[in-house]
């Protein structure tokens, strides 16, 4: 069985920080790139950033550039996703979805998807 499961969502004041850890199970790690994508209610997905599991190459958004860092332990299938900085703007849902790397993030092409991690940025 495919998982993909979000931790290390919370409330936070703006200007902390916060890890998102996304471990996965059930299907070829090295294979896929891990991609955080974000949603805010009456928006649409946002890809935030994605990291290619076979050779470490990453994308960052730009409004996540300098702020946010991904990187992978591919022993323990799993991706994280630290952010610094956070803004009350970084708030929403943030999902963690398997993938084939690509620095437009089409959320179309991402295969599994965990249940999501609420960030709430206050001000």
């Amino acid at each position: 069985e495919v998982q993909l499961v979000e931790s290390g969502g919370g409330l936070v004041q703006a200007g902390g920080s916060l890890r998102l850890s996304c471990a996965a199970s059930g299907f070829t790690f090295d294979d896929y790139a891990i991609g955080w994508f974000r949603q805010v209610p009456g928006k649409e997905r946002e890809g935030v950033s994605c990291i290619s599991s076979s050779d470490g190459t990453t994308y960052y958004s730009d409004s996540v550039k300098g702020r946010f860092t991904i990187s992978s332990d591919n022993a323990k299938n799993t991706v994280y996703l630290q952010m610094n900085s956070l803004k009350p703007e970084d708030t929403a849902v943030y999902y963690c979805a398997a993938g084939p790397y690509g620095r437009d993030m089409d959320s179309r092409l991402y295969d599994y998807w965990g249940q999501g991690t609420q960030v709430t940025v206050s001000s």
